[in-house]
């Protein structure tokens, strides 16, 4: 039962990361696109935890960590070029 939850919600996941990609790239603003690369960060987040859980390993779950504090960095990175138009101050 497990497994079958398990591969549903990849294929949920990988849904929502072609719906997010979809936003990306007909994003309205500048604001929406970046939004959406953050969304799209804590999906593929997602995507590697389940399939941690499906191959029943805890290898992949270093590499979610990692994947999240880059994500976070660079969402900031962004956020803060689009509002100083510079990064460095």
């Amino acid at each position: 039962m497990l497994t079958i939850a398990t591969w549903a919600a990849i294929v949920m996941v990988g849904g929502a990361i072609a719906l997010t990609l979809w936003r990306l790239w007909k994003g309205p603003g500048i604001a929406d696109r970046i939004l959406a690369l953050d969304t799209l960060t804590i999906n593929a987040i997602a995507l590697v935890l389940l399939a941690d859980v499906a191959l029943d390993t805890s290898v992949y779950f270093e590499a979610a960590l990692l994947m999240a504090m880059m994500g976070f960095v660079g969402t900031v990175a962004l956020a803060v070029f689009v509002r100083r138009g510079t990064i460095i101050q």
